[in-house]
């Protein structure tokens, strides 16, 4: 036995247990948190990070757009809604990074586990930053004079959807975070940076990802063919179904090939 490979892999699970536990996710039914101030950045307590999903099986990958940094899944997105086909529109809009806001929460009751990073999409997102910029409200993260949130989950059976739904409602009453003054230096100390929990791909790495989701190996065929055909089910019009998902998929290597190999 290699005692060293055991170590090493002890030490991965570890971290990954350590990682998943800097994030928050909403139980069904209401949990009552607070926004507080983020020590990375003392003047926005919101993160904003763009992720590709669906890019092979069950693979995210963080895109480097979230940086400002270039994105050869986003340039191939772009690349294909500008041909002016449906078609291609719909498969760029797919393959196009989608936005995930971020916000570090205390949750009522477990104040003593830390700081935790809350997820959530853009209507949340909206509701949150139009809540705050309503001067009856203000800036509900303030650690003294700001207000606490209860957010609701209600799952898929009982919102009637495949994803659920997240309501927010803000407390009208003003509280600081914590009496506690020690507890209160402690929950900002030892925030942890939101961006040195995910790994950026790099350009080379995302190409590969995006030529493999297209051109699918034969010992990943039956995992991404399921990809492909839930597209072509999507882009196809009802009448001539082959001979149009053909020049579809035709298409879009075309574009694939002027983009990354001319």
């Amino acid at each position: 036995m290699d005692i060293s490979q055991i170590k090493s892999r002890l030490t991965q699970l570890q971290n990954q247990t350590s990682t998943k536990d800097n994030f928050w996710k909403p139980e069904p039914g209401k949990t009552q948190i607070r926004i507080v101030p983020y020590k990375h950045n003392k003047d926005n307590p919101f993160i904003e990070l763009y992720f590709h999903y669906g890019l092979g099986k069950n693979k995210t990958y963080l895109s480097p757009v979230s940086f400002g940094r270039p994105d050869p899944v986003n340039e191939f997105a772009d690349k294909l809604k500008s041909t002016g086909d449906k078609d291609e529109w719909i498969q760029g809009k797919r393959l196009e990074p989608k936005m995930r806001t971020f916000a570090p929460v205390i949750v009522r009751g477990k104040e003593s586990e830390g700081v935790k990073f809350w997820g959530f999409g853009k209507t949340v997102y909206q509701e949150l930053l139009s809540i705050i910029a309503d001067p009856d409200y203000g800036d509900i993260t303030d650690a003294i004079n700001g207000r606490d949130v209860s957010v609701e989950r209600i799952t898929p059976a009982e919102a009637g959807n495949q994803y659920g739904k997240t309501t927010i409602r803000v407390k009208p009453n003003q509280t600081p975070i914590t009496e506690d003054k020690d507890l209160l230096q402690n929950l900002f100390d030892n925030q942890s940076n939101l961006t040195e929990l995910y790994t950026e791909p790099s350009y080379d790495d995302l190409k590969e990802a995006l030529d493999n989701f297209f051109n699918p190996s034969e010992e990943g065929s039956t995992d991404t063919s399921t990809t492909s055909n839930n597209v072509s089910a999507t882009t196809t019009p009802t009448k001539n179904v082959g001979g149009t998902a053909n020049k579809s998929t035709s298409n879009v290597e075309d574009a694939f090939d002027q983009l990354f190999n001319s």
